[in-house]
């Protein structure tokens, strides 16, 4: 049995399940010269173009640019960047109406064109000196993308370190009306020739297999012809039979490969590019041509004058459809893309992009619109065209129900949404709708799953981060602590005696406090107590002075001595009573905590001058007083004298007691006197050991009187 390869070559075809043959559409253009209309007085280029991620933008508004200048950079691998269409100013960076079914507004360049066409300085490259990632750089940089619909960056399938082993070339173009790939063809084989050489280059395939319908004579023969130098080159035309084009269906027909679900081409060995993306490719690499225009189908029956138009990327659709007499009709609808996968457009102001391969404008007789939708009368009529061998009857109702899980496990990211299970369904069901809905609501649901992934991930390596901080830091304090203990077992007796030398300044530390702090205290209770000593002292020595003073005092010698005795007594105990009187006075009157001893001692004197002066009086006074003739002068001199004595006595044992009751703080009894306080001023004392001794004077004095 022949090999895989020995039946390729031999032009052997298998077919694929499924498929449909609605109406084809295509003559009305295909053998119409590409048209070439004017600038268009605005140009909307959209930031991204393609599947990915826009680039950083490197234009400001109102700066003018060349023709081929890129707009934005690629700043990763799945980014290509986009280039201004022609030469002109940045009118603004805004929001404009996208080439999607959504629709939503996206970021566009508003360019206006000055029509000079001015080219920015281009550097082909050497295809034959040229390494690979030269290639490549100059494929991504040059804004290329898949154009066949999909959109996928073309560096990155043209770049894979995987073996292939078939490169195969799609220009079969298998939707009604649409033949912007077949104009492609007969204008410009020679070139799209040399887009495969290049990719041939980079991959290095076994063989290229061109798959072509054969209702398209004119492109086949244009082909053939410039394969013909090469010798692994082949074309293959295909019967007629949507959808043929797709991916996976084509490489079934050329190669009679599965691609298994959730699978790529690439991992069976094969590559797939579009026509249009090889012409683009060449003329990047060979003619530092960016990617700013492409061939687009506008046709209907609402146009004068249908054609292929060379357009630039950014042109309004409301532009293309003028340009090719665009008459409107009520409620018209106008379609990007073909009858079965393409999408009604809400504004004719949206642009061409690099995937706008068909503008359809048609009648409402034309393209009818869609009946009512039924109920399913489960025909099966979908299961057995649809050429993914899938099952599109459960797929609507799972659909229906939002139960995601169902449509994963019947596969419904294998449907390429061609539409030929709705073309044949007698309910006239949408289920192409009903599946893209499906399809965005779980990549809606993975990209939360793959959020809350990314969170619990983040999570978990910050817990796993700060648990390993935790065990490092016990490691760390472990291996301190088991140093310290080392070292206390090296130097321990040294430690010991340290600390019991600490221990022992700090104890005799708190006694020099507590020492300094108690002398502190007794020091100034000492100056204290000797302060009230000396004021006792003084106050006894005062009164001692004036009792003697008075003792001392001169008796006349003509004097009776009884009478002399007797006046004395008097006079002596009336400079008694007014001494005591002075010192009452003196120690009643407060004194000043912080009196100048100076002060006190002139007060001191000035009273004892006084108290003298009144003894003299009195005594004066009482020398010219009669004295009694009967009064023995013997017996008063002794009984005086007795009083004196006892006077005196009792004033030194008075004072006695006070003094050292002041210093030993406690009350003193003695038989004679009577108890004292302990805090008892000492001047005090002395006023009453003189009143006591007056009062003995004149009881010396009674008695004498009664005697004589």
């Amino acid at each position: 049995m022949p090999s895989l390869f020995q039946q390729i070559q031999a032009g052997t075809l298998w077919d694929f399940h499924g498929g449909i043959h609605p109406p084809v559409r295509k003559s009305i253009t295909s053998r119409k010269p590409i048209g070439l209309m004017p600038l268009p007085s605005r140009l909307y280029v959209p930031f991204r173009q393609h599947i990915g991620v826009s680039g950083q933008i490197l234009v400001t508004q109102g700066q003018y640019v060349l023709k081929g200048q890129a707009l934005t950079s690629a700043d990763n691998a799945m980014t290509v960047p986009v280039h201004s269409p022609t030469s002109g100013t940045i009118l603004a960076i805004t929001e404009h109406t996208s080439p999607h079914p959504s629709a939503l507004p996206e970021k566009v360049f508003v360019i206006e064109p000055d029509g000079l066409e001015q080219w920015r300085p281009r550097q082909p490259l050497n295809i034959a000196t040229a390494d690979q990632q030269m290639i490549l750089e100059r494929i991504q940089d040059s804004g290329i993308a898949g154009m066949g619909g999909a959109g996928f960056p073309t560096h990155i399938k043209a770049g894979m370190q995987q073996p292939v082993d078939y490169l195969i070339v799609n220009a079969v173009e298998c939707e009604p009306y649409i033949s912007a790939d077949d104009a492609l063809m007969q204008e410009a084989p020679t070139t799209i020739v040399k887009g495969i050489d290049i990719l041939c280059k980079l991959l290095n395939p076994k063989a290229v297999l061109i798959g072509i319908e054969e209702d398209k004579p004119i492109a086949i023969a244009a082909l053939k012809a410039a394969c013909s130098q090469r010798e692994h080159y082949f074309v293959r035309p295909v019967p007629v039979k949507y959808p043929s084009g797709g991916e996976k269906q084509l490489i079934q027909l050329l190669t009679n490969k599965e691609v298994p679900a959730g699978r790529r081409p690439a991992d069976i060995g094969i590559v797939m590019h579009n026509v249009g993306t090889l012409f683009a490719v060449a003329q990047a690499v060979l003619d530092d041509h960016p990617l700013i225009s492409r061939i687009v189908t506008v046709t209907g029956e609402t146009l004068l004058n249908p054609q292929n138009v060379h357009a630039l990327l950014g042109t309004p659709v409301a532009d293309l459809l003028s340009f090719c007499g665009f008459q409107a009709e009520p409620q018209q609808k106008v379609i990007m893309g073909g009858p079965m996968m393409g999408f009604t457009l809400p504004d004719l102001s949206v642009p061409v992009v690099k995937t706008t391969n068909c503008i359809l404008a048609p009648s409402a007789q034309e393209l009818p619109d869609a009946g009512p939708e039924l109920d399913c009368i489960r025909c099966g009529a979908c299961a057995d065209a649809c050429p993914a061998t899938l099952l599109p009857q459960q797929l609507l109702w799972y659909s229906k129900a939002k139960d995601h899980d169902k449509l994963k496990e019947y596969h419904l990211s294998d449907c390429i949404e061609c539409g030929a299970c709705a073309y044949v369904c007698p309910s006239e069901i949408p289920l192409v709708q009903y599946y893209r809905i499906a399809k965005a609501e779980i990549r809606e649901q993975q990209r939360e799953t793959l959020k809350a992934e990314q969170a619990k991930a983040r999570f978990e390596a910050r817990n796993a981060r700060l648990e390993a901080e935790k065990q490092a830091r016990l490691a760390r304090n472990q291996q301190l602590a088991a140093e310290r203990q080392q070292n206390q077992q090296q130097t321990g007796a040294k430690d010991a005696v340290a600390e019991a030398l600490a221990r022992i300044k700090a104890k005799q530390a708190e006694s020099i406090a507590e020492t300094s702090h108690d002398a502190i205290v007794a020091e100034r209770e000492l100056k204290k107590q000797q302060a009230r000593e000396y004021q006792a002292q003084k106050a006894l020595k005062a009164a001692t002075e004036q009792i003697g003073e008075v003792d001392a005092a001169p008796t006349p010698v003509s004097e009776d001595p009884r009478q002399a005795a007797v006046a004395a007594a008097i006079a002596r105990a009336k400079a008694k009573k007014a001494a005591t009187e002075q010192v009452g006075e003196a120690a009643t009157a407060p004194t000043p905590v912080s009196e100048d001893p100076r002060q006190a001692a002139v007060a001191a004197a000035i009273a004892r001058a006084k108290a003298k002066k009144a003894a003299t009086e009195q005594v004066g006074e009482a020398d010219t007083a009669p004295t009694p003739v009967s009064e023995d002068p013997r017996q008063a001199a002794v009984a005086a004298a007795i009083a004196r004595a006892k006077a005196k006595k009792a004033a030194t044992e008075h004072a006695s007691e006070q003094l050292a009751q002041q210093e030993h703080d406690v009350p003193i009894s003695h038989s004679d006197t009577a108890p004292a306080p302990a805090n008892e001023d000492p001047r005090q004392a002395a006023v009453a050991a003189a009143i006591a001794r007056a009062k003995a004077r004149k009881a010396a004095v009674k008695s004498e009187g009664e005697e004589g």
